[in-house]
């Protein structure tokens, strides 16, 4: 008998324990080289772990259970070779893949995301499930999603992780009274995972050491929705990616950060540190919760850029695939709230960062424009600063000049006989 010891690998620096999300194979099961067999909780991301060769799994720890990275968590008797698969299981292995490349792709698309109601396969739900992939059974166990309700786009109508993913981004229906909301008495108690105890640390901690403070503006979004309706098509057709709200913010975001240097700046000990570029978090949703990857040097970036940066980000973060490198280091911080209907907000400093933008949805208000009343389209926006290192002045002033550069979108650039079509690259 040849047993390969599977060890826990290291997430990261200074992570030294993980938890056993859950096990996507029982005890016992013959597992096939590079298969996923388990999900890794630690408190910066979900890691999956995976059978370095095939064969008889034996597994050592329990899910939910807190081990050490390095510690030995289950062995493989590779004496005990998996059945080879034929070219036709292979071949639906490949279409599976691609498959779920596509539906994690077309999650990202805020224009249209999944509707709950669009779910539905049609068949029975003990014949979906039967057509779901292990990883999607185990997601969709999970999060308590019957299988029926999911569309599968895999070989068959086969349900992917992709699906399942797809379908939690594009919003879960609640039950009606009838299917068990309401009337009963039951209760139910789960472990927090590594991550949210961490983010739950994270935030006391900011609340507890920094003095935060949160300034409020309004923006009107004509000009820019103007810019955004009159080159979309053409930015799509040049570019591949679609031209949407948030580049614009951020392009806006690294000009005021130019000109008021504090706000992208971070306190270390009794000394602060500035920075000569913008990092610049983008907070996106994912089945795991809220992450926020990092888009580097973004103050050189054009809008093309920016949104290709994100929708690379976005993807990964929805498929589990950020890495550390990619969500640490950033220097300012923005999330959009409005994608889920916020009106307002204080959004929380992501430390050791000093400041962080707050968008939140677009509703169409009536303003006085020249002495009269015209409706259009209004986003409050808030800024969230440490007043140790901001000071009032600069936090408004800095909000102002977002609000003045959105709103005027021929200020985010020099020149050129149509600035909107500059700011667009085209």
């Amino acid at each position: 008998m040849a047993n390969l010891e599977v060890k826990v690998p290291s997430p990261g620096e200074s992570i030294s324990e993980v938890r056993i999300a859950q096990w996507l194979v029982a005890d016992g099961d013959v597992v096939k080289k590079d298969q996923v067999i388990a999900e890794i909780d630690s408190d910066k991301a979900t890691l999956e772990l995976s059978a370095e060769d095939g064969g008889k799994i034996s597994l050592l720890a329990k899910a939910d259970e807190t081990v050490n990275v390095g510690d030995v968590v289950a062995k493989i008797d590779t004496s005990v070779k998996p059945a080879k698969e034929d070219k036709k299981e292979v071949k639906e292995v490949k279409e599976e893949k691609v498959a779920t490349k596509d539906a994690t792709t077309r999650s990202v698309d805020p224009a249209s995301p999944p509707k709950p109601s669009e779910g539905g396969s049609g068949r029975p739900a003990t014949e979906t499930a039967a057509h779901a992939s292990p990883v999607a059974k185990a997601v969709m166990a999970d999060k308590g999603i019957a299988s029926d309700k999911v569309k599968g786009t895999g070989p068959n109508g086969r349900i992917t992780r992709g699906d399942v993913e797809a379908y939690i981004a594009g919003g879960v229906s609640a039950p009606t009274l009838m299917n068990g909301w309401g009337g009963g008495r039951d209760s139910n108690r789960t472990k927090m995972s590594t991550l949210r105890k961490k983010v739950g640390e994270r935030l006391v901690s900011v609340k507890n050491e920094t003095a935060m403070l949160t300034t409020f503006n309004e923006v009107d979004m004509s000009a820019v929705m103007a810019v955004r309706d009159r080159y979309k098509d053409k930015f799509k057709e040049k570019y591949g990616v679609g031209l949407g709200f948030m580049s614009f913010f951020t392009k806006a975001v690294t000009e005021a950060l130019r000109l008021f240097p504090n706000v992208n700046a971070q306190l270390d000990g009794e000394e602060i540190v500035n920075f000569n570029y913008a990092d610049i978090g983008i907070a996106v949703s994912s089945p795991k919760g809220l992450m926020v990857p990092v888009v580097r040097n973004a103050e050189q970036m054009s809008l093309a850029e920016i949104e290709a940066a994100i929708k690379e980000l976005a993807i990964k973060a929805r498929d589990g695939k950020l890495s550390l490198a990619e969500m640490t280091g950033g220097t300012f911080t923005i999330t959009n709230g409005g994608v889920f209907g916020s009106m307002l907000s204080t959004p929380i400093i992501n430390p050791p960062q000093s400041a962080i933008l707050g968008m939140h949805n677009i509703v169409e208000r009536p303003v006085a424009v020249n002495g009269q009343v015209v409706i259009r389209p209004v986003m409050y926006v808030a800024l969230g600063y440490d007043h140790r290192i901001i000071d009032g002045k600069e936090s408004v002033s800095f909000l102002f000049k977002v609000k003045e550069m959105l709103e005027d979108p021929a200020k985010m650039v020099l020149g050129g006989k149509d600035p909107g079509a500059v700011l667009a690259g085209l």
